[in-house]
């Protein structure tokens, strides 16, 4: 039994004949050297590259207003380095204004901002939003030494013209 050797034989193949899925897929034209315009996939949009500046002191300009809370750093001549806002951060419609979206977005720009070496700021709050005090406690959580805190909102003084009296 340890002599025989079990052999499997193959059928023999038929010629194969052209199946009728095959049988319809249309050639390609021969164009003469040109090929066939063709939808080709998008390729991804390439940004600029971040490059890693080496800044120690910065300004944040935070812009609290009643339907959201922007961030801004910026070096002290003024050229943006980081920004982000509620918005930008995910959340929308009356959610934006709350202070734990300004906490997110001030805590987002900051660690951008890290990135470049930024380690002592002065800070600029404009406007009126709930989010001005979180912003500034999420700044100094994420590790920046605030050395200044300004109000700039814009206060009119005496306003603009008020519009004529009414009659009745």
């Amino acid at each position: 039994m340890a002599d025989e050797k079990q052999t499997t034989e193959k059928p023999a193949k038929k010629p194969d004949a052209p199946k009728a899925e095959e049988a319809q897929v249309p050639s390609v034209p021969n164009l003469g050297g040109m090929e066939p315009i063709t939808a080709s996939p998008v390729t991804p949009k390439k940004g600029k590259k971040r490059v890693k500046k080496n800044i120690a002191a910065g300004v944040v300009h935070i812009a609290a207003t009643f339907n959201n809370t922007m961030s801004t750093i910026t070096d002290v001549s003024g050229n943006v380095i980081s920004w982000s806002s509620a918005g930008a951060r995910g959340f929308k419609g009356s959610r934006k204004s709350t202070p734990f979206a300004a906490q997110v977005a001030a805590g987002d720009a900051a660690a951008k901002a890290m990135e470049h070496g930024l380690k002592s700021v002065t800070v600029q709050i404009s406007g009126p939003g709930a989010g001005r005090e979180s912003a500034l406690r999420a700044l100094s959580a994420a590790g920046l030494k605030i050395s200044l805190i300004r109000d700039v909102t814009p206060i009119p003084h005496n306003g603009c013209r008020p519009p004529k009296r009414r009659r009745v």
